[in-house]
């Protein structure tokens, strides 16, 4: 198990030195970023007023992360003990808030992606997808329209007039249409002929109620007579 060990450690060593030359060489191009960006917006080159709240907590908790990791990897190159230690606690629970806002890091992505580039090139891409949805803006500006329409309007009818318009939008009513896709000529044929006899009925049993209950007097036509024979063949039926 020693030798073992033995072997490993020197074939380690270099890998070692090596990472630790790129961190050194990461962390120098990092704090040079870091300070030139902090000289920008300590002369106000960059505003900081209307940032994303939601990234300044991401980058806070980042930050932090590093610094919590770069500790216990420090108290184990120096062969501390870290069991035990309050850094541990803090590294998993800012790793499982950082889980948590991975879902709406993803989802505004596309969001904060267009904002930095419009940005930086002060101008917005006419081809993008979003251009070309329903913008919620313009259907309340254009309903605010009809309802100082519909306002006005009203100022014009008499006093005495119904007011039911509450700005509420209401959908019109559709009224109930027979679908007649399915027949032929000879079955709508049929099914107007059918109609013609109820109406036809209807209105004589009418002129019959009229004629008998009312005491004006009776109009002696073509049709009454024909009415009255088609009344007499009915009565007959029905005995």
């Amino acid at each position: 198990m020693v030798q073992a060990l033995e072997e490993i450690i020197p074939r380690d060593i270099p890998r070692a030195f090596q990472l630790l030359k790129e961190m050194n060489e990461s962390v120098q191009q990092v704090t040079l970023l870091v300070d030139n960006m902090l000289a920008r917006v300590k002369r106000g080159e960059v505003s900081t007023d209307k940032g994303l709240s939601f990234l300044e907590v991401k980058y806070h908790m980042l930050l932090s992360y590093l610094i919590n990791l770069t500790y216990v990897v420090l108290r184990k190159c120096s062969g501390e003990k870290i069991e035990d230690d309050p850094a541990i606690d803090r590294l998993v629970e800012i790793r499982t808030v950082l889980e948590k806002m991975r879902p709406i890091d993803h989802k505004l992505k596309y969001q904060i992606d267009k904002l930095v580039k419009t940005a930086i090139t002060g101008s917005t891409n006419s081809q993008d997808p979003s251009n070309f949805r329903a913008n919620p803006a313009n259907m309340i500006s254009k309903l605010g329209e009809e309802e100082v329409s519909e306002s006005g309007s009203e100022q014009e009818e008499p006093t005495g007039a119904k007011q039911d318009r509450t700005g509420v939008y209401v959908p019109p009513k559709l009224a109930a249409v027979h679908y007649d896709g399915d027949e032929n000529k000879t079955d709508r044929q049929q099914r107007i002929l059918e109609r013609a006899k109820k109406r036809a009925l209807n209105t004589s049993m009418i002129q019959e109620l009229r004629e008998e209950y009312l005491d004006t007097p009776m109009e002696i036509t073509h049709e009454s007579s024909k009415r009255a024979v088609l009344s007499h063949q009915r009565r007959e039926r029905e005995e």
